[in-house]
């Protein structure tokens, strides 16, 4: 039975994610840019997921980009295909500076404890209800980034972690910040096959499966591999966002568009589990979505002329946004999930 954990104060979420509300402007202008590749390439005929062929019916559109149901296992598909030429027109490496300051490393550990201390901790956690001893964890991060979660599960005591990123500039700068080489440099075409012959029992994808173009070679990775016992990984979900992004066209779409050409459900990472000879164990439900309803309301306000009501109506709303998220994490209807999948026996 799969374990369900939900909730989690969204208050310094907030503090990292002020552009959101600050630069309403630029940001839906990068959202333009990103909505015009993607409109470029080629329709997508078939599910992401399950690849059943999508019926013609829209579920919904929202800055200019039009969402599809799967009707076999419940994937929410945008209307165009996420390719490599998309993928080379929308993810631009973060541009790192050669020397580093004390502060860079101070903002890094601030980060790294604020938000991926909790979701290492949510790993070691399962996994020692399942039997394994935290000098038995080994970790392989796909698509590690910065490094931040890899070196929270090195803060927590899993010595044997260590992550690949596609972008140099991105290692350079993890293994600076933590002064050791905690992540190595590998091309998208070559990620596979570090999958496919790791000695890792645990694979983790944290933000990254609704980014990669070749979900099911990765996947199939996964799958031949009997060494890997656990995948973890965290995606976005078909949720009240949606409705809330659909509904204020004008305010930034943080959650659906962009660079996220598809979003999951619970039936769809069920799907994509069994595939692949794997089960549900564990999941952690805490969303954005009342975070992003706040956003939108007063980002309205102001650009309306209502800065004072902007005011008086976050004094009301910011104490029970907590509560209100958990609730809507509690219906199973929240904007993200982090999710432990099992080895069938």
């Amino acid at each position: 039975m799969e374990n369900k954990r939900y909730g989690k104060s969204v208050g310094d979420i907030m503090k990292i994610k002020s552009d959101f509300f600050n630069r309403n402007g630029e940001m839906l202008k990068m959202s333009s840019r990103q909505a015009d590749a993607l409109l470029r390439q080629p329709e997508r005929r078939f599910c992401k997921i399950c690849h059943e062929k999508l019926s013609g019916e829209v579920l919904y559109q929202s800055q200019r980009m039009e969402y599809f149901l799967c009707g076999k296992c419940g994937h929410v598909n945008s209307r165009y295909e996420d390719t490599d030429d998309f993928a080379n027109a929308v993810y631009i490496s973060d541009s790192y500076e050669n020397n580093y300051s004390e502060d860079d490393r101070k903002k890094y550990i601030s980060r790294r404890d604020m938000i991926y201390i909790p979701k290492a901790q949510f790993l070691i956690e399962e996994l020692n209800k399942d039997g394994l001893a935290l000098s038995d964890i080994r970790v392989l991060d796909d698509g590690a980034g910065s490094g931040y979660f890899v070196s929270a599960l090195r803060t927590l005591g899993v010595s044997d972690s260590t992550g690949v990123e596609i972008s140099s500039a991105q290692v350079d700068f993890a293994n600076a910040m933590n002064g050791e080489d905690i992540l190595k440099q590998a091309d998208p075409g070559d990620i596979a096959a570090l999958i496919r012959n790791t000695e890792c029992n645990t694979v983790t994808f944290i933000g990254v499966l609704e980014h990669i173009i070749n979900l099911d070679e990765i996947l199939d990775a996964v799958r031949d591999n009997g060494n890997i016992r656990y995948i973890y990984f965290s995606v976005p979900m078909f949720s009240l966002s949606c409705v809330f992004e659909a509904a204020h066209q004008n305010c930034y779409n943080r959650h659906a568009g962009g660079t996220h050409s598809h979003l999951f459900q619970d039936s769809s990472i069920s799907y994509m589990a069994g595939r692949i000879g794997f089960e549900k164990m564990s999941s952690w439900k805490f969303g954005s979505d009342m975070m992003d309803l706040y956003r939108m309301i007063c980002v309205c306000l102001e650009e309306g002329g209502n800065g004072r009501l902007k005011d008086v109506f976050s004094e009301r709303f910011l104490p029970i946004l907590d509560d209100l998220q958990r609730t809507v994490d509690e219906s199973e209807s929240a904007s993200e999930i982090h999710m432990i999948l099992r080895r069938k026996a």
